[in-house]
């Protein structure tokens, strides 16, 4: 049994005197509990920042990358992962503030509130972090259609022999499918690091709810 555990049984009692002094106790706890939550949020955000910038970099030299390097992407690329590292910097101004905020609580339903503002900016980092991935994948295969000869011979004999259709549909069968495994990998990697601890701060939420409920 945890702390909070503990002073929510202490909290049962029918002291008179009690009550007051047990309210005021698991408030600081769950204050404590949520403060380290939201700072775990911003720690792990900037952990996975770091392993997918090592990942890009370690895969920076393989032969597919050195292809696509050739061609001009720069125009479309390096403006898009600008926009990304800028909303990235937000979000994690974001955590930080909200960590500030939760952490200088002193009453209830402020921290209620912020509670419910970090649980909505999770949700909006883990949003944007999948429709950057979909943008990236769409501005990689513009780029590869729109210069790679190679790719670009094979659509003008798919279009020559009446297979256009076929040929087009592979390619966007192909894509949709690399989407949803990225995606699938990504949302499992959420659910099981954010999703955790945004479980942890709705049963925070739900403890305050009850002490507004007390007191």
């Amino acid at each position: 049994m945890d702390e909070l555990e503990l002073l929510k049984k202490h909290w049962k009692k029918e002291d008179t005197q009690y009550p007051h002094v047990s309210a005021n106790a698991i408030y600081k706890m769950i204050l404590k509990k949520s403060s380290s939550i939201v700072k775990w949020v911003l720690i792990i955000s900037l952990l996975e920042f770091g392993l997918w910038t090592s990942l890009a970099l370690f895969f920076k030299g393989s032969k597919s990358t050195q292809n696509f390097d050739k061609l001009d992407s720069d125009y479309l690329l390096i403006p898009l992962s600008v926009l990304g590292y800028i909303i990235l910097a937000y979000f994690f101004y974001l955590f930080y503030r909200n960590y500030r905020r939760i952490s200088a609580t002193d009453s209830a339903k402020v921290l209620m509130e912020n509670i419910l503002r970090t649980r909505k900016t999770v949700k909006n980092y883990v949003l944007f972090n999948l429709l950057f991935m979909v943008a990236s994948f769409a501005a990689v295969l513009y780029i590869e259609f729109d210069q790679d000869q190679a790719l670009i011979n094979k659509a003008h004999r798919a279009a020559a022999n009446g297979e256009a259709f076929m040929f087009y549909a592979k390619i966007i069968l192909l894509v949709a499918g690399i989407i949803a495994i990225f995606a699938g990998v990504l949302l499992l990697f959420y659910w099981l690091i954010y999703g955790l601890l945004l479980r942890k701060l709705n049963k925070n939420y739900k403890e305050l709810k009850k002490l507004e409920l007390l007191e």
